[in-house]
């Protein structure tokens, strides 16, 4: 029979869960403290005695948020997650989580005390990191779930903070000549120049290698991306089935990149007396990988003197697909080329886009029917 709970004062309760006899026939009980409502005193009591039914043993009932989140990082992010989401994880948890809420013991973490944290951090951070901060613990809880130390999510009871994402920031054709233009003596022209023509990824364009790419067949293929990470270069495999895939080249690039490769060969055999090895990096030097933060800042210094205020390096990959879509691309083409999970999330990242092309479908609409005609009317007998 269940215990009821005990009110100890103003929205506190005494929660107690039978744990059965000890040898010497004394009554084992399991007690805790609970904040809020009676009702949330039911559940959590409820919570208890479902923890205590699959045999869980009362240390782990006792394990505080800080513990497990430490327990989750160490051993399911860092074995599931890629290397730039576990030092988010890590961020996160370890700079403002576990501060605030790590001492609470895990059963006693209700959603009370996190909508009051995410108030509080909305009040030094934005809307979309404490979104992320949200993200972080409603994964972690759910882990605790599964692993039998919760009976129920409290984060299933609040809601995400809301934030709006910045506007998409595409380049016109008038705005990639002045931006080609300005970058035209620099080191990183050939990255920024192939990113327009194919809408890879920053990290894909740095994984490339000269055996991914037939200048011939006009194909490309990602294989590896590159990324950095507290300070490292380290390549991996693509994150998603998706982003390994093939794509064509259009003619311009293929001869562009056989002139740049040309001049690398040269370079290279000067350097080291060598040939260049196909699984060299395209876009590096030498041995030495593309580094993505100097690319990003090159990128930001080119565009503030081309005018382009506001345009990131991944906006590059936005306007490939802009102008592809302006031109008439099948939007399941264009979600290949991209690496994107379904044809649906293309369209919705860049209905925007589609939206402004209904002119031009009219029109082309208007070519394709022939002019109506009106005929007399007569009234109805």
């Amino acid at each position: 029979m269940s215990i009821k709970p005990i009110q100890l004062g103003k929205n506190k309760w005494r929660v107690e869960v039978s744990m059965g006899k000890a040898g010497n026939g004394k009554r084992l009980r399991h007690i805790e403290t609970v904040t809020g409502k009676y009702s949330d005193a039911v559940r959590h009591r409820n919570e208890l005695e479902g923890l205590r039914d699959k045999g869980i043993i009362t240390p782990q009932v006792r394990l505080t948020l800080g513990e497990h989140l430490h327990n989750w990082l160490e051993g399911y992010v860092k074995t599931q997650c890629a290397p730039r989401t576990i030092d988010s994880y890590e961020s996160i948890a370890e700079r403002h989580v576990i501060p605030a809420l790590g001492h609470y013991q895990l059963r006693q973490l209700n959603h009370q005390a996190i909508e009051e944290y995410y108030s509080h951090a909305k009040e030094t951070l934005s809307a979309r990191t404490v979104a992320k901060h949200h993200r972080l613990l409603s994964q972690a809880l759910k882990y605790a779930v599964r692993q039998g130390y919760l009976g129920r999510n409290p984060c299933d009871l609040v809601d995400a903070p809301k934030w709006q994402p910045k506007p998409m920031r595409t380049l016109t054709e008038w705005e990639v000549s002045i931006f080609l233009e300005a970058a035209n003596d620099s080191f990183y022209y050939p990255v920024y120049y192939t990113a327009l023509s194919t809408g890879l990824r920053q990290a894909e364009l740095c994984g490339l290698r000269w055996r991914d790419l037939d200048l011939d067949l006009l194909s490309l293929s990602v294989n590896q991306v590159l990324y950095k990470r507290r300070g490292i270069c380290e390549v991996k495999p693509p994150k998603t089935q998706h982003s390994r895939r093939q794509l064509r080249l259009t003619p311009k690039l293929a001869l562009y990149l056989k002139d740049y490769k040309a001049e690398k060969e040269i370079l290279y055999w000067k350097v080291t007396g060598k040939p260049m090895p196909l699984d060299s990096l395209v876009f590096g030097f030498l041995n030495k990988p593309c580094d993505p933060s100097i690319l990003s800042h090159n990128f930001a210094i080119i565009a503030r003197k081309a005018g382009l205020e506001g345009v990131r390096f991944h906006d590059l990959r936005h306007t490939f697909a802009s102008l592809m879509l302006s031109r008439g691309a099948p939007a399941k083409v264009i979600s290949e080329a991209l690496g994107h999970a379904s044809v649906a999330f293309t369209l919705q990242t860049y209905a925007h886009v589609l939206s402004g092309m209904q002119d031009k479908a009219m029109e082309l609409l208007n070519d394709a029917l022939p002019e109506g005609f009106v005929t007399k009317l007569s009234p109805k007998s």
